[in-house]
């Protein structure tokens, strides 16, 4: 079998629904219910097992068209119901007439043959290929980045590659704002700090509203060390274009590099200043005033008829009276009277581009929540000019507090104290900033708390899913230094997967697919609404998104689960040397009460997903050590060996839900772990049995 895009719930409810279908037309067919027309009837996932893996309404909604009780109809489908070669090996009847469908172990054993197949498997076609263009970040190109660009970062980066997976043709965009009052406010601030270098402070005083920042000293004394005080007597203007000429590209470069470290890889980046060279803007312009969407005003002005189309997709923005109160929102300027286009006629033509001109089946962008009133006024502006304003979606993100020892830590934008991306990043590891930026929903606030994100206990999720992968890194080694070889997907039994644990976890599995399409399809990687978990999946386990979920303690997912380590049986006393210190063996983070894994304890660092830059990801204790977390180095970069046939079969492997879960939506922010292997504990009442498979 192809294991390419497979979905395990997708097939399993699709052939749920063909055979009730088929069933309905054989009673049908020899009168056992009469000639009718199947009314639409839903096959979906109980949130209790014990209610079937699939459950349908098929007898409900068919009580009108046949005349039947529903029990009856149930009886009389069920009755003709062949379960012979499907997935499914049993079916009950249930209340008013439900009917539940039990899998039967060859959709288990498919589910796990696609796991160990397949180093992508959770990627589909759900999408068709649709182009989507998600443009996030498009940081003002003036200064660096600041928390509400790292939130967008993440969040951006993580639906891209949400929608990557679930079969749409991504194409990820920096829309570089190099044009514009914020390029003349730039040349503006860098020219004064310039002339101040030779004249003075208080001969040539940097006005309040242009930048504060150190950044624009810095690139000032680096024109002045290139052309000297050669632009000192020079016409203002001139000196601002010459500086920001100079300036404005090392600023972009700059974004492009510490993008980079964060590891967002853009497909294009797009600058303003290209649709008004190409002549995009007034072309735009022109057809909105083709279509009657624009008039010029008496002085001169193009006018655009703002609240007439923004009226379908939302209210606009009210402007204030001196007064205080609201007034209805006017018409508003597409071209000011001294013919210089606004911003808004530039984005009119810049979605323009990407949906007409590029071709785009969708357009999403990454909008702080400040713009909230922009969205309606977008989306009307693609109706005027003739396009389809739904192909235009906008994700508004809120802020973002920092926290340390449960304070807000003070942040200026722009005065010369922001705390930027790089200093984030120089602080906080690359994964604990990218999950924990995508743990709460983009329009809810989120408070990044910087001393939870660096704590190496089970409070930390991401300290979590890299442990376990290190674990599991570790039982393969093992494994491999006894020989066990892989002998092949189609040599994996899961027949001796009986135990509810492991078919509950090979149901986690199977969930995988299908969660990234609602994510896609939701515009959130981690699904989060109103602080619940909305996924059947995500409602079922502790998650550290949800305060109720959370409260249940990361321990819980199951009851009965191993608390113990798949490499040490034995615990672990006193102290244990490493290769450069002495440190005493730490608690297991993946199970309260279990004993410590042989590793624990050790210094570590060479992180895979620390890249080159040279930070410590969550688990490391200690600066400066030479062992790897918690192979060596060169050996946590190999990709795993598969696991060979052991004591007549394969058993899925992990260590608990939990972690599976966290694992998953990790993987898709660090491509890195996508072939990782996963590796449970089974505790029967005798011994620890140890099972391994992807």
């Amino acid at each position: 079998m192809d294991y390419k895009n497979y979905n395990p719930r997708a097939a399993a409810l699709a052939q749920a629904r063909t055979l009730l279908t088929d069933a309905v037309k054989a009673a049908v067919a020899d009168g056992t219910l009469p000639e009718a027309a199947l009314p639409d009837f839903i096959v979906e996932i109980p949130a209790d097992v014990k209610n079937g893996d699939i459950a349908s309404n098929v007898a409900m909604a068919g009580a009108r068209a046949f005349h039947k009780a529903p029990r009856q109809i149930a009886e009389a489908i069920t009755a003709k119901l062949q379960l012979d070669g499907s997935l499914f090996d049993r079916f009950e009847v249930a209340g008013p007439g439900f009917i539940n469908l039990f899998l039967g172990q060859d959709w288990f054993t498919s589910v796990v043959r696609a796991a160990v197949a397949n180093p992508e498997y959770g990627r589909t076609d759900a999408g068709a290929g649709k182009k989507y263009n998600v443009e996030f970040v498009s940081a003002n190109p003036t200064g660096p980045m600041h928390m509400g660009n790292a939130r967008g970062g993440a969040l951006g980066d993580g639906l891209a590659a949400c929608l990557d997976w679930a079969g749409y043709d991504v194409t990820r965009e920096f829309y570089i704002n190099d044009a514009g009052n914020q390029i003349e406010k730039f040349g503006k601030s860098l020219a004064i700090r310039y002339l101040q270098l030779y004249k003075g402070e208080d001969a040539c005083p940097l006005p309040e509203e242009c930048y504060q920042g150190a950044d624009i000293i810095a690139r000032a004394k680096e024109f002045a060390e290139v052309h000297g005080d050669a632009y000192v007597n020079k016409d203002f203007d001139e000196l601002k274009k010459a500086i920001v000429a100079d300036a404005l590209p090392k600023n972009i470069e700059g974004l492009q590099r510490d993008l980079g470290k964060y590891r967002i890889q853009y497909d294009v980046w797009f600058h303003e200043s290209d649709l008004h060279s190409s002549g995009a803007v007034k072309a735009v312009v022109d057809k909105l005033l083709e279509t009657g969407a624009c008039y010029k005003a008496e002085d001169g002005a193009i006018m655009y008829r703002s609240a007439q189309y923004a009226a379908k997709y939302g209210v606009v923005n009210k402007r204030k009276t001196d007064d205080g109160s609201e007034e209805e929102a006017k018409d508003e300027v597409l071209v000011r009277a001294n013919g210089i286009p606004t911003y808004f006629a530039a984005d009119i033509a810049y979605h323009y581009n990407k949906l007409a001109v590029r071709g785009f089946d969708k357009a999403i962008d990454v909008w702080g929540a400040d713009h909230h009133g922009h969205v309606a006024r977008m989306k009307g502006a693609m109706d005027a000019i003739g396009l389809d304003g739904s192909r235009l979606d906008i994700v508004l993100m809120q802020m973002v507090n920092l926290m340390r020892d449960g304070k807000p830590v003070r942040m200026s934008k722009r005065t010369g104290k922001a705390i930027t991306l790089t200093d984030l990043l120089d602080e906080v590891p690359i994964d604990s900033a990218r999950f924990f930026f995508n743990q709460r929903e983009s329009s809810s606030t989120l408070d990044f708390d910087l001393d939870l994100a660096v704590r190496n206990d089970s409070e930390n999720p991401v300290y979590y899913v890299q442990y376990a992968h290190a674990r599991i890194c570790s039982v393969l080694k093992k494994l491999e230094s006894e020989g066990v070889k892989f002998e092949g997907a189609d040599a994996v039994d899961a027949s001796v997967l009986a135990d509810p644990a492991e078919q509950a976890l090979i149901r986690l599995l199977a969930a995988f697919p299908a969660e990234i399409v609602a994510a896609a399809g939701a515009h959130h990687p981690l699904l989060h609404r109103r602080g619940v978990c909305v996924s059947p999946l995500l409602q079922r386990l502790p998650h550290p998104g949800c305060r109720g979920c959370r409260s249940a303690g990361p321990h819980r997912a199951l009851p009965g689960r191993a608390r113990g380590h798949p490499q040490h049986s034995d615990d672990v006393q006193g102290e244990r040397t490493g290769d450069d210190v002495k440190v005493k063996p730490k608690p297991s983070p993946l199970g309260e009460g279990g004993p410590a894994g042989p590793d624990e304890g050790r210094v570590f660092c060479s992180c895979p997903q620390t890249g080159d830059y040279g930070r410590l990801a969550p688990h490391q204790s200690v600066v400066g050590a030479t062992d790897s977390f918690p192979q060596r180095g060169s050996q946590y970069n190999k990709k795993p060996p598969l696991l060979g046939k052991r004591s007549g079969g394969f058993a899925l492997a992990y260590t608990r839900p939990t972690y599976l879960l966290y694992y998953f939506y990790y993987v898709l922010f660090n491509p890195d772990y996508a072939q990782i292997l996963h590796i449970k504990v089974v505790r029967s009442a005798n011994r620890r049995n140890l099972r391994a498979v992807v």
